[in-house]
C-alpha cells in the first residue's frame, strides 16, 4: 500500500475560509479517485495560512483490471439493431460474445498505476476547487480561463511514496519543495515523504496541524492570563481564528490604560475581538481587567515586548474612539435621539423606524395593561418601548451595530431612567436565536413581544411572507421567538386580539403622520387596492358577524378590505402552526398532534394550545389512547364511506343492542364532560373523559353491525358513530393523528 502527500501552497488564506477549504479538498480528492476506481482509505487534511495539505494512506499501487459487460440485442434481432449496437460499442460482430441467445460486448480494461491516476486528478482538483472568493493573477489572468485560487497559488507538492507525481497546473509544476516560516526559516525545504512532512515543517517553525495550533492558542492564552493572576474569557471562535492566522502561534499578554474601563465592558470586548482578534481577561472579582491576550506569529527574541507594545498602541486607538462615542452619546437624552428615527426608513411600505416604535409602544402598553404579561407595569412598558430603538442613531451603535439594545440599556441607566426601563431596552431584541436567553423581566417581555409582533404582522400585511428557503426579514425567527416568549411568560391571550389591536395602532399612527409624511403606502394599498378576486356583491364577501365585529375593530366598512385582513390573519395562523411544529419538535412533541389541535379552529392562544397538545401526547401514548384512536379511525372510515350514500340523521333505533345502548350512555356522559373540561382548560380531565369511551366503542364494534339491513337501525348507528366522532373532536381532530 502507498502513501500520498499533496500540498497546495499559496499566499495567505483567510482564516474564515480554511475549514471549508479542508472539507472541499477532501471531497474533491475522494471524488476524483473513486471515479478512477481507486479505493481511498483514511485521509488527513491540514491547513495553515499559507498552505493546504492532504495525506492519503493505504492507497493501492495500481487499480485493478476491470471487465465491462454491455448487454446487446438478441441473436434473432434484425440486422439494424445489431449494427446500432456495434456502432455504440466500437466492436465487430466477431468480437461479441453470445450467451443464451443474446449478444454481449465484453471489454477488458487493464489496471492503471495510481501515480497516473493522481497525475490526472491533481489538476482537476485544483481547477475545480470552490472558494467563497477567488482571484486570477499575473499575465495569465488576462484570460478568463486562467487558474483561479483564493490567493495566488505558488507551489504544489505531490509525493507518492516519496516520488514526485509529475503534473502541472496553470504553469505550476508539482515537485517536492516547500517553504517554512516567513521569518524563522530561509530557503526551500525538500520534503522527503508524507511521513516526514509534518516534522520537517516543524523544524522550519511551521505547525501544519491546525488542531495543534488551536490547542497552543487555547492553553497558551489561558496560561499567560493565569500567570498574571487573571482569568481568560474563553472564546472558541477566537481560538480557531488565531490558529488560522498563524503558523507558529505565541500568545502574549498586554495591558491597556485603566481609564478605558469606564466604557461598557461589552464595547471593550467587541473592539478587542472584532477589530484586533484579542482575548480579554477578568480579575479575581469577575470584572473586566485592563488586559488583553494577542497571538503573535513569531517567537520574538525580546520575549514579545515589542509586539505587545505595538498591539497596545493599536488597541488604545480603538478604545479611544469607543470612549469618545460613549462620552458624546450620553450628552444627548434618549428621547432626543429617538426623534432622529423619523429620518430612518424601516420599510418603504411600513414607514419609518419612528412609526414602528409608535406601534410597538402602544402594543407593549396593551400587553401590560390587559394583564396578558402578568405583573408588567404598562407605564414603564410604554416608556421603555418608546426609547427601545433610540440607540440606533448613537455613535457607538453606528460603529458597533452588534451592540444595539445593549447600549440603549446603558444609556438609559446613565440617564437615570431606572433599572426596569434600562433592562427592558437592553433585552427587547431577545431571544435572537434558539440558543439565546429569553428575557424574564415583565416589561422586557412586553416590548420583545410587541417588537416581534409588529415585524411579523407588518410584513404579512404587505405580503412580504417567507417563501421556500427565502426569509429576508427573518420572520421565521421572529415567530419562534414569540412562541418562546409566550411560553416562558405564560402569556395567555389570543393572537387574533393582538393582530387587531396592532392594526388599530398602525392605522392610528398612519393618521397621525398624514400631514408630515403622507399616508403609509401599505395602508393606502390595504384600503384602496382592488381585490384580485372579482366580486359582484361586496355584502357577501365577509360573514355578517365577522363584518360587524371587524368594522368596530378597524373602523372601516369595506367588506373587501376585511376579507383581505381575515385572509392575512389565517395565513399568520398557518405560519405560527408551522413554526410551532419546528419549535416543539425539538422538545419532543409530535407535529401531527399540533395539527390535530389547530384543525379544530379558533385556537390561537398558544399557551392553551400547548397545554392541550401536551395532554394529548400523554393520552395517545397510553393504552386507552391507542385503542380509542383505533376505534376513532374505524368509525371515521365507516362514516366517510357511508356519507356518500347518506342516511337519515333523525332516525332512532327503538330497540338498541346492549352494547349500542352502552355507547349511547357513555357518550351522553363523556361528551359534555370533555367539553366542560376543555372550557375550563383542564385538558388532562378532557382526555380522561375521552378514555371512558374506549371500552364502549370497542364493544360496539365487536358486537354491533353498523350497516344493518334495517334502514332505521343503519341510520341510527351511523348517527351514533357521528356523535362519537363529534365528542372526540371537542378535544382534538383525531383524523390528523398518525397511527
Amino acid at each position: 500500500m502507498s502513501t500520498f502527500l499533496l500540498e497546495l501552497r499559496s499566499e495567505e488564506i483567510p482564516a474564515r475560509m480554511q475549514a471549508g477549504a479542508r472539507a472541499e479538498l477532501e471531497k474533491l480528492f475522494r471524488g476524483a479517485l473513486s471515479a478512477a476506481g481507486v479505493s481511498v482509505g483514511s485521509l488527513t487534511v491540514w491547513s495553515t495560512p499559507r498552505r493546504l495539505a492532504l495525506i492519503a494512506r493505504d492507497l493501492p499501487v495500481a487499480t485493478e483490471a476491470v471487465s465491462e459487460e454491455v448487454k446487446g440485442p438478441k441473436t434473432s434481432a434484425p440486422e439494424q439493431a445489431l449494427a446500432g449496437f456495434l456502432r455504440k460499442t466500437g466492436l465487430t460482430k466477431e468480437q461479441l460474445t453470445e450467451r443464451d441467445g443474446v449478444y454481449f460486448a465484453i471489454t477488458e480494461k487493464p489496471g492503471r498505476a495510481t501515480a497516473d491516476v493522481l497525475a490526472e486528478a491533481i489538476p482537476a482538483i485544483v481547477r475545480g476547487f470552490s472558494w467563497p472568493k477567488s482571484q486570477r493573477w499575473g499575465a495569465a489572468s488576462l484570460s478568463p480561463e486562467s487558474l483561479r485560487w483564493v490567493r495566488p497559488l505558488q507551489a504544489i507538492i505531490a509525493l507518492l511514496d516519496g516520488a514526485v507525481v509529475e503534473c502541472e497546473v496553470g504553469g505550476i509544476v508539482a515537485g517536492c519543495e516547500t517553504m517554512g516560516h516567513r521569518f524563522h526559516s530561509h530557503g526551500a525545504i525538500a520534503i522527503e515523504s508524507a511521513e516526514t512532512y509534518a516534522d520537517q515543517l516543524r523544524a522550519a517553525h511551521v505547525l501544519v496541524d491546525h488542531e495543534e495550533r488551536q490547542g497552543i492558542v487555547r492553553s497558551g492564552a489561558a496560561k499567560v492570563a493565569a500567570d498574571a493572576g487573571l482569568t481568560l474569557v474563553e472564546d472558541e471562535g477566537l481560538v480557531v481564528e488565531n490558529a488560522g492566522l498563524t503558523e507558529w502561534p505565541v500568545p502574549l499578554l498586554g495591558r491597556f490604560d485603566e481609564a478605558f474601563l469606564e466604557v461598557p465592558p461589552e464595547t471593550i470586548q467587541l473592539t478587542a475581538r472584532v477589530n484586533q482578534k484579542y482575548f480579554i481577561c477578568r480579575d479575581a472579582d469577575g470584572k473586566l481587567a485592563d488586559a488583553f491576550v494577542c497571538t503573535a506569529n513569531i517567537a520574538a527574541s525580546d520575549g514579545g515586548e515589542g509586539i505587545v507594545a505595538g498591539n497596545r498602541k493599536v488597541l488604545a486607538a480603538r478604545l479611544s474612539d469607543a470612549r469618545f462615542f460613549w462620552q458624546q452619546d450620553r450628552k444627548v437624552p434618549l428621547a432626543e435621539q429617538a426623534k432622529k428615527l423619523e429620518r430612518i426608513t424601516f420599510h418603504e411600505k411600513l414607514g419609518t423606524v419612528a412609526d414602528k416604535v409608535a406601534r410597538v409602544a402602544k402594543l407593549a402598553e396593551w400587553l401590560a395593561a390587559e394583564g396578558i404579561v402578568p405583573g408588567a407595569d404598562p407605564v414603564l412598558a410604554r416608556q421603555a418601548a418608546a426609547l427601545c430603538k433610540a440607540d440606533l442613531v448613537t455613535e457607538m451603535v453606528g460603529e458597533f451595530p452588534e451592540l444595539q439594545g445593549l447600549m440603549g440599556g446603558y444609556y438609559a441607566r446613565a440617564e437615570g431612567l431606572g433599572d426596569v426601563v434600562a433592562d427592558a431596552i437592553r433585552d427587547h431584541y431577545k431571544p435572537v436565536g434558539q440558543g439565546d436567553d429569553v428575557p424574564t423581566a415583565r416589561e422586557a417581555v412586553c416590548i420583545a413581544l410587541a417588537d416581534k409582533f409588529d415585524t411579523l404582522f407588518g410584513f404579512f400585511i404587505i405580503n412580504e411572507k417567507p417563501t421556500g428557503s427565502k426569509d429576508p426579514f427573518a420572520l421565521r425567527r421572529a415567530a419562534l421567538a414569540i412562541v418562546r416568549l409566550i411560553a416562558s411568560a405564560d402569556a395567555k391571550f389570543r393572537l387574533e386580539e393582538a393582530f387587531w389591536f396592532w392594526l388599530q395602532a398602525a392605522i392610528s399612527r398612519a393618521k397621525a403622520v398624514k400631514q408630515g409624511s403622507g399616508w403609509q403606502p401599505w395602508l393606502e394599498e390595504l384600503l384602496h387596492k382592488p381585490s384580485p378576486m372579482p366580486v359582484q356583491d361586496e355584502s357577501h364577501i365577509v360573514d355578517s358577524d365577522d363584518y360587524t365585529r371587524l368594522k368596530i375593530r378597524v373602523g372601516y366598512a369595506s367588506p373587501r378590505v376585511l376579507e383581505r385582513l381575515l385572509a392575512t390573519f389565517e395565513d399568520l395562523l398557518t405560519f405560527f402552526a408551522d413554526r410551532l411544529k419546528v419549535q416543539q419538535k425539538e422538545a419532543g412533541v409530535r407535529h401531527d398532534l399540533i395539527d390535530a389541535v389547530f384543525a379544530l379552529g379558533g385556537e390561537d392562544d398558544l399557551v392553551r394550545l400547548l397545554a392541550r397538545v401536551h395532554a394529548l401526547q400523554a393520552f395517545v401514548a397510553s393504552e386507552d389512547g391507542i385503542n380509542l384512536l383505533a376505534g376513532y379511525k374505524r368509525a371515521a372510515n365507516i362514516l366517510k364511506a357511508e356519507e356518500k350514500k347518506g342516511w337519515d340523521k333523525d332516525a332512532t333505533n327503538p330497540a338498541p343492542d346492549a352494547d349500542e345502548k352502552a355507547l349511547i350512555e357513555a357518550l351522553s356522559a363523556a361528551g359534555p364532560k370533555a367539553a366542560s373540561a376543555v372550557e375550563a382548560e383542564d385538558f388532562t380531565g378532557a382526555m380522561a373523559a375521552l378514555a371512558t369511551l374506549r371500552a364502549p366503542i370497542d364493544a360496539f364494534f365487536d358486537t354491533v353491525t353498523v350497516n344493518d339491513a334495517d334502514p332505521a337501525k343503519r341510520s341510527a348507528r351511523l348517527a351514533l358513530l357521528d356523535a362519537f366522532r363529534g365528542a372526540v373532536h371537542k378535544v382534538a381532530d383525531f383524523s390528523r393523528i398518525e397511527g
